[in-house]
């Protein structure tokens, strides 16, 4: 007969093997009574969605030390952590942040809420990260359903259904585990059991604490699951990217608006990202290909940039000159950078 899969067991693996995270306050730690900062805990829970910890540790110090308080963020200038995000994608993300810090600085006195339903009121919280920040910074027990806890209970029910499908059961399954003592050392031993053991492919169900009351693993199909409804194909777009110096050596550069894909950050002038984009040019002048493309790819699409280069003095229609001097590559998103790597071997060669 298989032992039941319970909390305790694997609270007992978190408290030797949790994995040191600068927003994390570890086991040992919470025993004495020491809780979260709510705001650490908020900064990194907005980073990592869709975001890997090890993509997210730096960005999360370089913020902290930047902005120590949610009041700090609040008054920060939008452009200064637009620009500290980048690289980061999912750039919606940063700007909610900064909605975010700013009503919780304004409408509720630099305190963050303490139960998931006003924490999910404010701007870009939704159901995952409200019960994350619940449970991990207020140790409320509720149940928290990221990729890595989706693909735990699949696997420790050995439930065969495809994803998004099974969502709803799995959400079930996680709650039936989710313990009103300890709730928030809990959701994170769920996860990091997901990030290091019962990874996607090659689980080690050999050190695995709930391999003994494990459905899929007893079944054979652990590392089949969960099953997933095949995706569609990626469609793909092209552009046009336009890169301009002017005989000071400024570049020409613009903010995207707010609204949709890079809204908000810094990049070059170009086209429509369509099939069949339509030119648009900042200014009528000499472009000349930089001869390389760029390639991307965003959630729902890859993109393909040609990248046209040109000096000019010509008012643009578009954008602003930025001295050479306060011109940051690494303020730029990532697509836009890689425009500035392949146009600068031209300006180079010029």
């Amino acid at each position: 007969m298989r032992e039941p899969v319970t909390s305790g067991s694997l609270l007992a693996w978190y408290d030797q093997h949790a994995r040191d995270m600068p927003w994390r306050v570890a086991p040992q730690d919470r025993a004495r009574g020491v809780m979260p900062d709510p705001y650490r805990i908020w900064l990194s829970e907005v980073m990592l969605q869709q975001t890997t910890v090890a993509a997210v540790k730096d960005y999360f110090v370089k913020f902290t030390n930047l902005w120590p308080t949610v009041d700090d963020l609040a008054a920060a200038d939008d452009p200064e952590v637009m620009a500290a995000w980048a690289g980061l994608g999912y750039y919606a993300r940063a700007r909610n942040l900064l909605k975010c810090a700013r009503v919780v600085s304004t409408e509720h006195g630099g305190v963050f809420p303490s139960n998931r339903e006003s924490l999910q009121a404010l701007p870009g919280i939704g159901p995952y990260t409200s019960a994350a920040i619940a449970s991990i910074a207020f140790d409320l027990p509720e149940t928290v359903l990221d990729g890595n806890v989706e693909r735990v209970m699949a696997r420790i029910h050995a439930v065969e259904t495809p994803l998004p499908t099974a969502k709803p059961e799995l959400m079930e399954l996680a709650q039936a585990l989710t313990p009103r003592e300890r709730a928030g050392d809990y959701a994170q031993a769920v996860m990091d059991l997901g990030a290091t053991i019962c990874t996607p492919k090659n689980p080690a169900c050999g050190i695995c604490p709930w391999r003994d009351g494990c459905e899929g693993h007893a079944s054979g199909i652990a590392p089949e699951l969960p099953r997933k409804i095949a995706k569609k194909a990626k469609p793909t777009r092209r552009g046009v990217a336009y890169v301009l110096r002017n005989s000071k050596g400024e570049w020409l550069l613009e903010t995207r608006p707010n609204k949709g894909l890079l809204g908000g950050m810094l990049g070059w002038p170009g086209s429509d990202w369509t099939e069949e984009p339509i030119p648009a040019p900042p200014i009528q002048t000499s472009w000349e290909p930089a001869g390389m493309e760029v390639r991307h790819t965003f959630t729902h699409f890859h993109l393909i940039l040609d990248v046209m280069t040109a000096r000019a003095d010509a008012p643009p229609d578009k954008g602003v000159f930025i001295p050479h001097h306060s011109f940051r590559p690494s303020d730029l998103p990532t697509v836009m950078r890689k425009v500035f790597d392949v146009a600068k071997h031209r300006f180079e060669q010029n």
